[in-house]
């Protein structure tokens, strides 16, 4: 089983950019962890990091001809503003999490309605980068019943 992970625009710069928001853990940090992840659920992994919308897209499309069981994405500011990356998902029949790390509902307004979401079979937000590991183990239970 597969589970992939895509990280939008500035996800890269975790750990540099507003840490108060996004915490101390670098990019590398949330990569091992999520690889840790995998390994005990006894899933295979891949990790996608673009800011660019349209690479987000390709991925997301080249998921469609994969065998992919589920889809963990964190669109970042492409959260609020992509219809491409929305009708991406859409598209894909896939499980689906949208993973936030800080609270979206919680900041500014601009960032209270996500594109993506509805697409989406859930949302986390607001807890850190378990975010991911949780969504990763939401889409096996799904998936694999365990």
């Amino acid at each position: 089983m597969k589970i992939l992970v895509i990280n939008g625009v500035n996800m890269n710069f975790l750990g540099i950019r507003n840490k108060e928001v996004y915490g101390n853990k670098d990019y590398n940090y949330l990569l091992k962890m999520i690889e840790e992840k995998a390994k005990e659920l006894k899933v295979e992994v891949e990790c996608f990091q673009s800011n660019h919308e349209g690479a987000i897209v390709d991925k997301l499309q080249e998921a469609y001809f994969e065998d992919v069981a589920g889809i963990v994405i964190n669109p970042a500011a492409f959260t609020h503003t992509s219809v491409a990356i929305r009708d991406a998902l859409e598209s894909l029949g896939c499980i689906k999490v949208e993973v936030h790390i800080s609270n979206i509902s919680d900041r500014e307004d601009f960032r209270h309605k996500s594109l993506t979401q509805p697409v989406c079979n859930g949302q986390i937000a607001g807890l850190g980068l378990d975010g991911y590991t949780l969504a990763m183990e939401y889409i096996v239970k799904n998936v694999t019943g365990r």
